[in-house]
């Protein structure tokens, strides 16, 4: 029975973790779409393609975490 809760523990861990990357993700692109559609509507950032670098950047950083996550422990615990 302790068994079936870790597991069930453990996926709905994972399953949070996957849903803030790809948020996050979303949120990210959302910007970048705003840089590339408006940039003159940003007052605040006079050098638009450093702020679409850091974009990218957090959008790679998620995305890792997605691709570790999907490779590392999607799936059965492996015992160590």
């Amino acid at each position: 029975m302790i068994v079936v809760s870790f597991v069930t523990m453990r996926e709905q861990l994972i399953k949070a973790l996957l849903a803030h990357a790809q948020g996050d993700i979303a949120k990210h692109r959302a910007n970048v779409e705003v840089y590339l559609t408006s940039p003159v509507g940003i007052g605040e950032h006079s050098n638009i393609v450093e702020a679409i670098e850091e974009e990218l950047n957090m959008i790679a950083k998620y995305q890792d975490q997605i691709d570790v996550l999907n490779k590392y422990f999607k799936g059965k615990p492996e015992l160590i």
